[in-house]
């Protein structure tokens, strides 16, 4: 509920705090003294634009302040879910800079307008002649139905499923459309990756490939090399090997006169043995060279391959090849197995359609079961507020898709007279059948489900009398298990609050300010009797206030 509310530098208004307490709040005043201006003020702190009109002194910030008891109002998931400290007593504060920024705040957490707003419309109920046209709106008549059918719990499972049920869908959605632009591109992809298969691509191949190119064309010169490198070994008369075994023999002999000529010869011994064994293995490659232009051409032609690949690709290396012939693969077999995929889901999407059209029948039972009622109650009610005739025809129709609140279109018919025709609301409803209508429905609702604290902004407007009596009744009713405020020129409804306050204006220092004050005993039966005769109170005036307010 709300507790207590605080305005500075907005519109007409100076400085305005005023506390509230449960129950219901009427709020008076002439034409003009600024009530709207107060339920702008409140609009604001609820998450509503503003703009640098609403500054009173341009120079100096607008703050509005609500502070609200929400310990009813099971909220703390909504605060956990945006971060902010959850306290039983809450504030609001909207803060307009001069320079035209706005500011807000939850708890003092700086919070974007948008949660502001969310927050707020847990709060407040704000019903105007604009949200009176929400009663003409599908889903707002469907959310009535669904209050009063109980089928809140149901709708929530409901749009869980539904949630996963357009997941799935998507996915579904997305492999076709995979398939659809891969398809075009498939048989290319396959021809690519054939190309890449045709040579067994491996790390380090163009390199070894290159060296053997390097070595079959050069051959012959390898050739001679070998054969003068066997001939520096092992000439009889001056091979290096012949001469290492005179040396190695020489030290031999020397071996056992110390340790220098011992250590000599050890690595005479060495360098001997080593040569000796590249003696062997030279032979042994010189035996092996020999010229072969055949292979010469198979080298040539997988290393040509090779550079083609590279360039048609546009890269430089074995490795690189690689990378795009394990992509093609990847992209080749996702279109080979496209389509056991798109079965797949297809099957997954039948199983979630099926799981949401149980929950869509569950729903549509409870919708179908509570209408008579809902007929009955809302007939019921306007009859006492002057409308006799008034019926309704409110069936359920199956939709052929999935909404966010079910899978049925709501008919809400309404006719006003005897003899007259069913046409929609806001085809055959006057403004202030829309509002009496509009003020039932709440009624009814309030009832059934735990509503925010419900500010009427002249929702009597058109009704006078017995009938204007009737409808501080019925909010007068509704205010025993919520708080209720009505902006009313009817004096009839004006008596009906707990409290009462007025909105009035006053010259100050020849500046016009707003002002609300709570009105005592004697204050309000001085209100209401200028709301009954005007300025010049009669004594009949006097006696019908008292007797509105039963004294």
């Amino acid at each position: 509920m709300l507790v207590n509310l605080s305005i500075q530098n907005y519109a007409l208004i100076d400085t305005l705090n005023v506390s509230f307490t449960n129950g219901f709040t009427t709020i008076t005043g002439e034409t003009g003294a600024g009530k709207s201006i107060l339920l702008g003020g409140l609009s604001l702190v609820l998450g509503k634009r503003a703009d640098l009109t609403s500054l009173k002194d341009e120079t100096k910030k607008c703050i509005i302040e609500a502070e609200f008891d929400i310990s009813k109002y099971q909220l703390k998931r909504f605060f956990e879910a945006n971060d902010l400290d959850y306290e039983v007593a809450t504030i609001l504060r909207r803060e307009i800079l001069p320079s035209g920024k706005s500011r807000a705040f939850v708890n003092d957490s700086p919070v974007t307008l948008d949660i502001l707003k969310g927050l707020g419309e847990r709060l407040v109920d704000v019903h105007s002649q604009h949200q009176t046209l929400r009663l003409t709106d599908n889903d707002f008549q469907l959310k009535v139905v669904d209050a009063l059918a109980g089928n809140n719990t149901d709708l929530g499972q409901y749009k869980l499923q539904l949630d996963s049920y357009k997941k799935i869908s998507r996915e579904l959605q997305e492999l076709i459309d995979f398939q659809s632009n891969s398809n075009k591109e498939h048989d290319y992809n396959s021809f690519l990756l054939q190309e890449l298969e045709s040579i067994p691509l491996k790390d380090g191949m163009q390199e070894d490939l290159e060296a053997e190119s390097e070595q079959l064309n050069n051959v012959e010169q390898i050739m001679e090399q070998l054969a003068y490198g066997n001939q520096l070994l092992n000439d009889e008369q001056v091979g290096i090997l012949g001469k290492l075994t005179d040396l190695k023999r020489t030290f031999q002999n020397l071996a056992d006169f110390g340790s220098t000529y011992s250590v000599l010869n050890e690595r005479i011994q060495s360098i001997f043995f080593e040569m000796d064994d590249i003696a062997a293995e030279l032979e042994q490659v010189k035996d092996g060279v020999e010229a072969n232009p055949q292979r010469l051409e198979v080298v040539n032609s997988k290393l040509q391959q090779l550079y083609d690949l590279q360039k048609k690709h546009q890269v430089g290396s074995v490795s690189e090849l690689i990378i795009i012939k394990n992509q093609l693969e990847e992209q080749v077999n996702a279109v080979e197995n496209i389509e056991s995929k798109i079965r797949a889901k297809e099957v997954e999407v039948e199983q979630a359609t099926n799981i949401l059209e149980d929950w869509v029948l569950k729903i549509r039972k409870g919708r179908n079961t509570i209408i008579p009622k809902l007929k009955s109650k809302l007939q019921e009610s306007l009859y006492s507020l002057g409308m006799p005739s008034a019926t309704f025809k409110i069936e359920v129709n199956p939709s052929s898709t999935f909404k966010s609140n079910g899978k049925d279109d709501l008919v809400f018919l309404f006719s006003a007279n005897k003899g007259s025709d069913y046409g929609e609301l806001k085809k055959v409803a006057s403004g202030g059948e829309l509002s009496r209508i509009m003020l039932t429905i709440k009624s009814i609702l309030a009832k059934y489900e735990q509503l925010p604290t419900m500010m009427f902004d002249e929702i009597d407007t058109g009704v006078s009398g017995e009938i204007s009596n009737r409808m501080g009744e019925i909010m007068q009713q509704m205010s025993k298990t919520m708080q209720v405020f009505s902006i009313t020129h009817l004096p009839q409804v004006a008596s009906k609050g707990q409290q009462q306050f007025k909105v009035f204006k006053e010259e100050i220092d020849g500046t016009t300010t707003t002002q609300m004050r709570k009105l005592n005993q004697g204050e309000r039966v001085k209100e209401l009797a200028e709301m009954l005769g005007g300025k010049s109170i009669s004594e009949s005036a006097m006696a019908h206030a008292k007797q509105l307010l039963e004294l």
